[in-house]
Formats: structure tokens, sequence, C-alpha cells
């Protein structure tokens, strides 16, 4: 399971999201170019030291990210107000990469077609959207709790 940001333009939520990243032992992907620099204060403010815990790959554009991963082979899944299915209805793969767009913007239509599937974390009517941390949190959570069953402690 990995996790893929892109464009990213919150600083405190792209080290929100890698802290996330670095406790959980997942890699994270960050599709440049970000809205800031990764020495922004704010940035490693909330990724705090565990910065430099996560497996991070940065790629320099949306191109070079989709040539990487269709040599890996891996599957790509958006999440996206925009999405059909519910990420809880969804059956995850190890190998999924689970991609975030701009917290101002979102993907724009050649990322959104690219994706294996668009998935939404349903909200109440009416409201906008979720934290692109929190989202990235939940859906995590899901995917790792499919994926990782059998794997951890049991109650």
């Amino acid at each position: 399971m990995q996790i893929a940001l892109f464009q990213p333009d919150i600083p405190q939520n792209t080290g929100t999201i890698l802290r996330l990243c670095a406790c959980l032992d997942v890699t994270a992907h960050i599709i440049e170019p970000a809205g800031f620099p990764v020495s922004d204060r704010h940035f490693r403010r909330s990724g705090m030291d565990y910065l430099d815990q996560v497996t991070l790959m940065r790629h320099d554009s949306w191109a070079k990210f989709q040539e990487w991963r269709h040599e890996a082979r891996y599957r790509l899944l958006l999440f996206t107000t925009k999405g059909a299915v519910s990420y809880l209805d969804y059956r995850y793969g190890a190998d999924d990469i689970l991609l975030f767009g701009r917290e101002s913007a979102g993907v724009p239509d050649n990322v959104a077609a690219a994706a294996d599937a668009r998935l939404v974390i349903p909200i109440k009517p009416g409201l906008r959207s979720l934290n692109i941390a929190m989202a990235t949190a939940m859906a995590l959570g899901e995917a790792l709790r499919q994926t990782r069953a059998g794997n951890g402690p049991q109650s």
C-alpha cells in the first residue's frame, strides 16, 4: 500500500500525511510541482522528526509518475469528491496506490481518467470536502485493515 499526493499545495497537510506514512510504514509519493519547497518550516513542523523515517519518492511530473507506476504494475485509486464508489465498498490490494489531489483543485481530468478507480468518502450533503490529511488517514486505515488482516494482534 502506498500514498501519492498530486501537486500538494498546503505544507502542513503534506507534513501530516508523511508523518502518517512513517508511522504506518507506508511509502509516500509527491508528484511535483508542489506548491511549497520541502524545506518549508510549516511542512517540517507538521511532519516533526518523522520525516526522516518515511520512505518518500518524489516524481518530477505526472508523466514520470505514470511511467514509474506502469513499469511497477501498481493499481491507482483516486480519492475524489466526484467518485461514484464509496471507499468502504471497495476491495483493496496490497499493491494499490491511493492518490489524493491538490487541496485547492483536486486533479485534472487526464489524471482522473488514468485512475483504475475513483473512490469517494461519503460526507453530509451540502458540505464540500474533508481535510486531505483526515481523508488520507481514513482511506489508508480502511485499505490497511483489508490488506493486513490477520497480521496484527488479536483481541
